[in-house]
């Protein structure tokens, strides 16, 4: 079965883009990662009470939700690797886009786990993955009080600090596809956005980039 889904991804590959599955994937996050970010900030806003306590569950079961994505995107691009693009031959380009994307997956899985030590250290009551499968919460029942204090502390700090990052890699991100895509005339964005039969390559030109040799 793995190997008939590289063989499936090879083809989308073989054009520069990614496989379905893993735009797929790509999308999903970027719009949950947008709608943590407006939810946890209108959580801030909120008087404290129950409904905060309701938007906060709402925010950690998201989180869950995430994390369980981030976990499944890893394992897919460790199983089906995606293509080669141009954004893949340009010396310090290339390694500051992977240094970002190791950066987005220590946020992927540091936020949900920061966020759920949070949830647990609190003794918020049981999570499930998006309202659906039941989640534990962590052991912490038997820890002495100040201990859990002290994990609730670093662990609101460690989220504070990834949203940070998260916050500022976002642009950095976006901006980076849009000057690929834009004023470099890579393929970049172009193998993250579905095939359509109109769909073209990208035609003037390529700063600084050699012509890519024909794929066999």
């Amino acid at each position: 079965m793995i190997e008939a889904l590289r063989r499936w991804a090879a083809a989308h590959a073989a054009e520069g883009r990614y496989s379905p599955v893993g735009q797929v994937f790509h999308w999903v996050m970027a719009g949950l990662i947008v709608f943590q970010l407006w939810w946890g900030w209108s959580m801030s806003r909120m008087d404290v009470g129950g409904d905060k306590l309701e938007a906060f569950r709402v925010h950690a079961e998201i989180g869950l939700l995430m994390f369980v994505l981030a976990a499944l995107r890893a394992i897919w691009r460790l199983i089906i690797p995606g293509p080669v693009n141009d954004a893949d031959r340009l010396g310090w380009q290339t390694v500051a886009a992977y240094v970002t994307h190791i950066l987005f997956y220590i946020c992927f899985f540091g936020l949900p786990l920061s966020g759920w030590a949070m949830w647990s250290a609190l003794g918020g009551g049981e999570l499930s993955v998006a309202g659906i499968a039941p989640w534990p919460q962590m052991p912490f029942g038997e820890i002495e009080r100040p201990l859990l204090w002290w994990i609730l502390d670093w662990a609101e700090g460690l989220h504070a600090l990834l949203i940070i990052l998260l916050v500022a890699m976002i642009p950095l991100h976006v901006g980076a596809a849009l000057k690929h895509h834009f004023w470099d005339r890579h393929d970049v964005l172009r193998g993250m956005l579905p095939e359509l039969p109109e769909d073209e390559p990208l035609e003037g030109p390529r700063h600084g980039l050699p012509e890519p040799a024909p794929r066999p």
